[in-house]
C-alpha cells in the first residue's frame, strides 16, 4: 500500500516512497526530495537508485544536520525500513550536546 501525503502547494495527494515528520521536517524533506527524487536539479536524470545502506546513511546524515539547526529535533531517530520481507526499525542516536 502506498503512503500518501498532502503537500502544501496545490493541495493534492501523491504517493511517496519515503516520508519525514517532526520539527526538522522543513529542513529534511527538501534534501530528501533533492537526493531521492532528484527534484530541483538542473541535470536530474530520474530518481536515485540507492542501496538500502546508502539510503539509510542519507537519512542519518539528514537528521544529523537538522539536529544542529533545530533545537526541537530530539536525540534519537526511529528509522523504519519497509520491504517485502517486513518492517525493520533502527534507533539512531544523534550527537548529544
Amino acid at each position: 500500500r502506498d503512503r500518501y501525503q498532502r503537500r502544501v502547494h496545490g493541495g493534492c495527494t501523491e504517493p511517496l516512497s519515503y516520508g519525514c515528520t517532526g520539527s526538522g521536517n522543513a529542513l529534511i524533506e527538501p534534501l530528501l526530495d533533492n537526493q531521492m527524487l532528484r527534484e530541483h536539479q538542473s541535470k536530474a536524470g530520474g530518481p536515485a537508485n540507492y542501496s538500502l545502506e546508502e539510503a539509510t546513511q542519507l537519512i542519518k546524515d539528514a537528521f544529523s544536520s537538522a539536529c544542529e539547526r533545530d533545537i526541537y529535533t530530539g536525540d534519537n531517530v526511529e528509522i523504519y525500513v519497509i520491504t517485502k520481507e517486513g518492517v525493520k526499525m533502527e534507533l539512531f542516536e544523534m550527537k548529544r550536546d
